[in-house]
């Protein structure tokens, strides 16, 4: 069974909100869940780059449609 995709809004938020909010759902999140983030700064791109990188938990996609950034994360195992 698929498991449901969590979603964090973080519109409106300047960097390094979106990142905070997004590990501490990922805090609380099970080995393999994927978690949205939806966020309008900019900056997000190279943060979650980076985080990825240096966390283990894999951005599987990254966008951006109108000044709007999406990401999705997956926990790592």
């Amino acid at each position: 069974m698929d498991e449901e995709v969590r979603i964090l809004d973080a519109q409106g938020l300047t960097c390094p909100m979106p990142l905070l909010k997004a590990k501490r759902a990922l805090n609380e999140m099970s080995p393999g869940h994927q978690l949205k983030v939806i966020a309008t700064d900019p900056g997000s791109v190279r943060d979650f780059e980076v985080f990825s990188r240096q966390s283990g938990n894999a951005l599987l996609n990254s966008s951006e449609d109108g000044g709007v950034y999406t990401y999705l994360l997956q926990k790592k195992q």
